[in-house]
């Protein structure tokens, strides 16, 4: 359920959503500077959900803004290195993103064959292969 706001309010969220600076939307909605920053503490409160669900559409709203950018520094731009970083921003969030390397540590690399049967016998029942559950193989 929205929450009924008076004008200033309103202002409030509104200034808060484009600045992060809770005082200084306080001021500019029109509360004094005295109390404004006691009253933006309250404010953000009362209406979180709300200043979060417009930050949310403000950002959503400005991705085109931000491809179109990205766009021309990768064609525009007097830096190769510009170029390159825009370049490798849009594949990244196009889902070319090349693949990041992953190092893996083997754990029963330093085990004797006797400790991995024992191990092996306490999760499957069993030692040998034949006999290991089909749905672990």
């Amino acid at each position: 359920m929205d929450t009924i706001k008076t004008d200033k309010q309103e202002a409030f969220v509104e200034e808060y959503c484009k600045s992060g600076n809770a005082t200084q939307a306080a001021i500019k909605a029109g509360y004094s500077k005295n109390v404004a920053k006691q009253r933006a503490y309250k404010l953000k409160e009362q209406f979180s959900k709300e200043i979060e669900d417009r930050t949310k559409k403000m950002l959503q709203d400005s991705v085109p803004i931000a491809l179109a950018q990205l766009t021309k520094l990768s064609v525009d731009a007097i830096s190769e290195a510009v170029q390159l970083g825009a370049i490798k921003d849009i594949l990244d969030r196009t889902g070319y993103k090349p693949a990041e390397r992953i190092e893996q540590t083997i754990s029963h690399a330093d085990k004797t064959t006797e400790e991995l049967e024992r191990e092996l016998e306490a999760l499957t029942g069993s030692t040998t292969i034949e006999q290991i559950p089909e749905r672990l193989n």
